[in-house]
């Protein structure tokens, strides 16, 4: 869908349904940036489990 005739739709809808629009929008943006940073997390755990497992801070484990 072009974003001139989503523009057109939401000006026909009224003012609390474009308010459960964003709300929605700002809904699917915050779900993209939390998967993005699990796969982050997921591609880096790897990488830090050297340091993470070692005898020296197992202590911390524990916490």
């Amino acid at each position: 869908m072009q974003a001139e005739k989503l523009v057109e739709k939401l000006k026909q809808l009224p003012p609390e349904r474009v308010a459960e629009v964003e709300d929605f929008i700002d809904f699917l943006t915050q779900r993209d940036e939390r998967r993005l940073t699990q796969a982050a997390m997921q591609m880096s755990e790897h990488s830090f489990r050297r340091v993470w497992d070692n005898e020296e801070d197992a202590v911390y484990d524990e916490l």
